[in-house]
């Protein structure tokens, strides 16, 4: 399994925005066989960082996705809206390898 990791900045009056935006890929993202594990936005004090993180069986798995989201409406839309408000000024990506607790 791959999880990605990303940190994005977030213009404090753009909340509302990239929350909009979030929801759009928590519902993209599994239509491509991944599992969203949430966006993480600002909550108290002043911060200007929201985070997410998704998984992928594999680092394959999330390059396909990469390639045929690429060619998908709604993501399209969602990177379209992201343009046009502006809701977030960059962003990071890295990957990591969960370690998880084992089921009892």
């Amino acid at each position: 399994m791959i999880t990605c990791y990303l940190r994005y900045e977030v213009p404090p009056d753009k909340l509302a925005e990239f929350e909009a935006y979030s929801r759009m890929w928590l519902e993209l993202v599994p239509r491509f066989g991944g599992v969203h594990h949430g966006y993480f936005l600002p909550s108290e004090g002043a911060s200007d960082v929201a985070l997410a993180m998704f998984s992928f069986p594999s680092f394959a798995a999330y390059e396909q996705y990469r390639k045929d989201s690429a060619q998908d409406p709604d993501v399209q839309k969602a990177i379209a809206f992201a343009k046009q408000t502006r809701c977030f000024r960059r962003y990071e990506r890295s990957f990591f390898r969960p370690v998880l607790p084992k089921e009892p």
